[in-house]
């Protein structure tokens, strides 16, 4: 078997940086969502379904782009079916098809929440870095997410 190719200090860092970062970003971001009572999750679900036609998209559109599978998609939808934010709703052609739709509660609670998660991202992350960092660091996840095969439109 090759010897491995172990990563350089340089590398190293970078990845145990990315791996603490991360996490503490996440976390950091889902406090300052606290008072809405929303996660990351639950905003993401929001917010994708806000941009997408007629607020509303097929359920397993929905998985994929929120990078679930479908017992974690159904698993993520108990609090916002529960809460009212987002409906189940049956296509009437084809029962097999279920979508999710972003309910007028829901929108209005993301209209609050986002410039609230706005300032949350920009001081935590954006404004940390020189416009080359944020463009380097967009350029470096889009060709990770590509080798992945997980790229989507995110509006980029």
């Amino acid at each position: 078997m090759a010897e491995p190719n172990w990563l350089t200090p340089e590398e190293m860092r970078a990845w145990r940086m990315f791996m603490v970062a991360s996490g503490d970003l996440v976390k950091a971001i889902e406090r300052d969502l606290a008072p809405y009572r929303l996660d990351l999750g639950d905003y993401q679900l929001l917010a994708i379904l806000s941009e997408s036609p007629e607020q509303r998209l097929r359920m397993c559109e929905l998985a994929e782009l929120l990078q679930l599978s479908r017992g974690g998609l159904t698993r993520r939808m108990e609090g916002v079916l529960k809460a009212k934010l987002v409906s189940r709703i049956q296509a009437a052609d084809d029962k097999r098809v279920a979508f999710a739709k972003l309910t007028e509660k829901g929108f209005k609670l993301l209209k609050k929440a986002a410039p609230a998660h706005l300032c949350s991202v920009r001081r935590l992350m954006i404004d940390q870095l020189t416009c080359a960092e944020v463009k380097a660091i967009g350029s470096a996840f889009a060709k990770i997410s590509n080798q992945l095969g997980t790229v989507t439109n995110l509006g980029a």
